[in-house]
């Protein structure tokens, strides 16, 4: 059992770093020129040369990212408890969303640089935007999916809507709302460096796009790696506090993810 714990606890950072030696092996066996295809040796130079710059674009564009998300959050899931809690709403809402989430958030950049002007500001928005509907839609359908039996039963007893809301119908919508915030962090990110690419004078995104003018390959990598670890890193708190609050939503020999 001991054995079979350190096994899983071992094997993400056996695989990447497999997968990393990998990779060096290839770069170097292949003779791939670093500007076509850098080394994890390369990056990992670069990242020292470069260190400064790394840092200070990383960090805001983790600001962006959490500023963006936090009001994701609290606006996802007052949408999610408002479409969920009438079925008339969701019929009515539901589609719209759908409608609005098959925007590319890519086209709405533009309008938000003409609204806001270059900075953090439209960065902070398309954030928003494009990790806000996985927080509503599973809300939405923690609530929706409460079965009709147990409403029954509840206000046989003398139950109110409210009473079955609050009481019964969001800690069972707990599960999905943990569940859509590790995808709704890393739809955040991507928000935030579209967004930099297009309309920002710092962060990851504009840093990569002006290594890539300037043919600095591995720069590019390095913010793709840094880009990558705040991604994984925000993914395992979330994983995390879902574990904390919502651990009798799961079997104990079920892997969490």
């Amino acid at each position: 059992m001991m054995s079979s714990n350190w096994s899983e606890k071992l094997s993400p950072w056996l695989m990447t770093l497999g997968g990393f030696l990998l990779w060096e092996l290839i770069c170097r066996v292949g003779r791939i020129p670093a500007y076509v295809l850098p080394s994890p040796s390369v990056i990992v130079a670069t990242f020292g040369e470069f260190r400064q710059a790394l840092l200070v674009n990383s960090l805001q564009t983790l600001w962006t990212t959490l500023v963006g998300f936090g009001i994701a959050v609290g606006f996802g899931l007052l949408l999610g408890l408002i479409i969920g809690w009438s079925k008339t709403i969701y019929n009515g809402l539901y589609p719209v969303m759908i409608g609005f989430n098959c925007v590319p958030k890519v086209a709405v950049v533009p309008i938000l640089v003409l609204w806001f002007g270059i900075g953090a500001v439209p960065a902070i928005l398309t954030a928003f935007l494009i990790s806000f509907f996985p927080i509503v839609v599973n809300v939405a359908t923690g609530l929706a999916t409460l079965e009709p039996e147990l409403e029954d039963v509840l206000r046989a007893l003398g139950a109110r809507k409210r009473d079955i809301m609050f009481k019964v119908g969001i800690p069972r919508a707990l599960p999905y709302f943990f569940g859509s915030l590790k995808v709704a962090i890393t739809l955040a990110f991507v928000g935030s460096v579209v967004s930099e690419t297009v309309a920002a004078n710092v962060g990851i995104g504009h840093m990569m796009l002006t290594a890539q003018a300037n043919f600095e390959v591995p720069l590019v990598f390095a913010g793709l790696w840094a880009l990558a670890a705040e991604g994984i890193g925000m993914y395992a708190a979330f994983a995390w506090l879902e574990r904390r609050f919502t651990g009798w939503a799961f079997r104990r020999d079920a892997a969490m993810v």
